[in-house]
């Protein structure tokens, strides 16, 4: 730890009165945020949670002109005896730091960045919805706040963390969705940004997810951008192929992919589940062709938000290639049933992959819904 204790300022009215009932992602926030601030000459100072709150920023803070920001995403899941799971949060704190440097910004001590979420999650617990499913979406974020419009690595860096709840992803339930492969656009290249969680790679995939919306697909499948045939990820997540019911192959971190924690899980868990696991480099016209063959039987992304999202079709160069009956596979459902059982803690965490925030029975209760 680097004693930069947390103030905790006293928060009006931090109590939810009543959450929509269609939560979506990312559209409510809880009462409480919390914020530090970097300067060269006094590292991380001025720890505090306070209410939550727009950011007074300058025109010209580098966040807007040199897009110096990185974030990241993990959540609070409410657990049967009312405390709530953290999941793997030190892992997610390790690849903030990771982003930051690939974006020369300062590292944050993962400590101290795990003891203010823990802080923050536990004085806005009463925000965790109570659908099966929901959870408590926690994003931390790091942006440039130096005003210069001079092209170079910013000297003032502001880092927050917000909350918000958020619904079951599948809304309509464990449903296969389409996805449009993208010869034309690509995500990001290997040396560049990819590894890195920064808001450009997500800018730069809108066009394509725009192209794909208008053609009928609900997400991008991007290829790698040197050759444009081997596979990186779909939409925001990971991917992987299911070969034959039993092994799982996904490709191979490259640089040009985030290295999602979701998908280290699952590669962790899934041999103890009984599948093989393979990581290496996938070429789309092999990936197509085995569908039309049947080798393989199931295709799913990997993420936070959704955990597993089934694949039902691909589409390419206007063709459609459906995937195994059209329904989630059993291979996805029970990946998903064994790592959501953990998050949520129905069952037990032999990988010590949990950290739980008491809640004082007292205050347990949480938001209704309109």
């Amino acid at each position: 730890m680097t004693g930069n204790k947390i103030r905790v300022e006293p928060v009006d009215d931090a109590l939810p009165k009543c959450l929509p009932k269609e939560l979506g992602f990312g559209r409510v926030f809880t009462g409480r945020m919390f914020t530090q601030r970097y300067t060269a000459q006094k590292g991380w100072h001025d720890a505090v949670i306070g209410p939550y709150r727009p950011l007074a920023l300058d025109p010209a803070a580098e966040v807007f002109h040199c897009g110096q920001m990185i974030f990241e995403g993990t959540k609070a899941y409410r657990r049967p005896d009312g405390n709530l799971n953290l999941f793997r949060v030190e892992k997610n704190a390790g690849r903030f730091n990771d982003s930051a440097r690939r974006m020369a910004m300062p590292i944050v001590d993962i400590g101290d960045h795990v003891q203010a979420i823990s802080e923050l999650v536990r004085l806005d617990h009463a925000w965790t919805p109570k659908q099966e499913g929901a959870a408590l979406y926690i994003r931390p974020v790091m942006i440039a706040t130096e005003n210069t419009l001079e092209v170079r690595a910013s000297r003032d860096f502001l880092h927050y963390i917000i909350l918000s709840p958020v619904g079951p992803y599948f809304s309509g339930g464990f449903k296969p969705v389409s996805v449009f492969v993208s010869d034309q656009y690509v995500r990001t290249v290997r040396g560049g940004t990819g590894e890195a969680k920064t808001p450009g790679n997500y800018a730069g995939s809108l066009a394509g997810t725009e192209k794909a919306l208008a053609a009928g697909y609900q997400q991008v499948l991007w290829l790698d951008a040197v050759d444009r045939r081997y596979v990186d990820e779909v939409g925001a997540m990971n991917i992987a192929f299911v070969y034959e019911g039993m092994h799982i192959r996904t490709p191979a971190l490259s640089g040009a992919i985030l290295p999602g924690i979701t998908r280290d899980s699952l590669l962790k868990l899934a041999p103890d589940l009984g599948y093989g696991v393979t990581e290496d480099r996938i070429d789309i016209r092999d990936v197509l062709r085995d569908i039309e063959a049947g080798r393989i039987t199931e295709a799913f992304g990997i993420g936070t938000g959704a955990v597993i999202a089934p694949v039902g079709r691909f589409g390419f160069q206007d063709r459609d290639y459906a995937v195994g009956s059209g329904e989630p596979g059993p291979v996805a459902q029970r990946l998903f049933k064994g790592l959501t059982d953990i998050q949520y803690g129905r069952a037990p965490d032999p990988y010590s992959w949990t950290r739980v925030i008491k809640v004082a029975s007292e205050t347990r209760a949480t938001a209704t819904s309109a």
